[in-house]
């Protein structure tokens, strides 16, 4: 499990392209027989990638967490962008098509991931919170997701967010994910752009094609940097960074918060005329 130490935005404005690269970017989570996870200390999320082909992929805990299992104080979130796969939670199985999601609550103590093809296999995308409460395990697929359209033509910024892990869906402890995805001709997302002192939030940019990606701003208002970001990778956004993205074409993206909150609208909107 790689560790992300918290980092200060004092300390982010010093860095070069390939430190800001190396504390906020993650990169190769998805490999073949393999579940690779990233764990930050901003909010003590952890993401992360599992792409099963011939067996299941167990999810484990291990001394970065201290304790028994995986999911002995936390839950966990997982949306399917692969192809077929199923998802076993303590015996229990859940077929997990492209874009549908689960949601696993605290204590579940033996959670597997395997595809239904080893030729095509599901690419599962991990997010887990710590967690206070037991909630139920439960499938999400598109057409349960809460569904709200934002952007404009003339913005290029038209895009459909469906919200997976919200309140208006199921109660989880703290864990929020979604999927973002741009109209075609559009290439903006969260512009006009904004901070939410109250939550962290990490992005995973996909459905990039070839020769294509997408330009990730972060830092404070008035110090702002950017990430080249490539297909199926995540930046990670702390609460004082602004997350916005434009790119060469459109793409897809996951968002997942965690932090005081749940209120997805709790933002610190930022007028176009502060940026720098």
């Amino acid at each position: 499990m790689n560790i992300r130490q918290p980092i200060h935005s004092d300390h982010a404005k010093q860095l070069d392209t390939a430190g800001i690269r190396e504390q906020f970017l993650i990169e190769d989570m998805f490999q073949p027989d393999a579940i690779n996870l990233t764990y930050s200390h901003i909010d003590r999320i952890i993401v992360g990638g599992a792409v099963p082909t011939a067996s299941a992929l167990a999810l484990q805990g291990g001394k970065e967490l201290g304790v028994d299992f995986f999911l002995e104080r936390r839950e966990l979130g997982v949306i399917n962008i692969g192809h077929p796969g199923i998802i076993t939670v303590d015996g229990v199985e859940y077929e997990i098509g492209t874009r549908q999601a689960l949601y696993v609550g605290k204590g579940a103590k033996d959670v597997q991931f395997s595809s239904v093809s080893a030729e095509s296999p599901a690419r599962f995308y991990i997010n887990s919170a710590p967690a206070h409460q037991t909630y139920p395990t439960r499938k999400i697929g598109v057409e349960d997701a809460s569904v709200e359209t934002l952007g404009s033509p003339e913005n290029c910024n038209v895009r459909t967010i469906n919200k997976y892990l919200h309140p208006s869906v199921l109660p989880t402890c703290q864990l929020s994910m979604g999927l973002t995805e741009l109209a075609p001709g559009s290439l903006w997302n969260t512009m006009p752009c904004h901070t939410h002192e109250r939550r962290m939030e990490v992005y995973l940019y996909f459905n990039i094609q070839a020769d294509n990606l997408v330009f990730h701003y972060m830092g404070e208002p008035q110090e702002t940097r950017h990430i080249v970001v490539r297909n199926e990778q995540a930046v990670i956004s702390p609460s004082w960074s602004i997350h916005s993205g434009v790119g060469t074409a459109a793409y897809t993206f996951i968002w997942s918060m965690v932090g005081e909150n749940q209120t997805f609208h709790d933002m610190d909107h930022v007028k176009m005329s502060d940026l720098k």
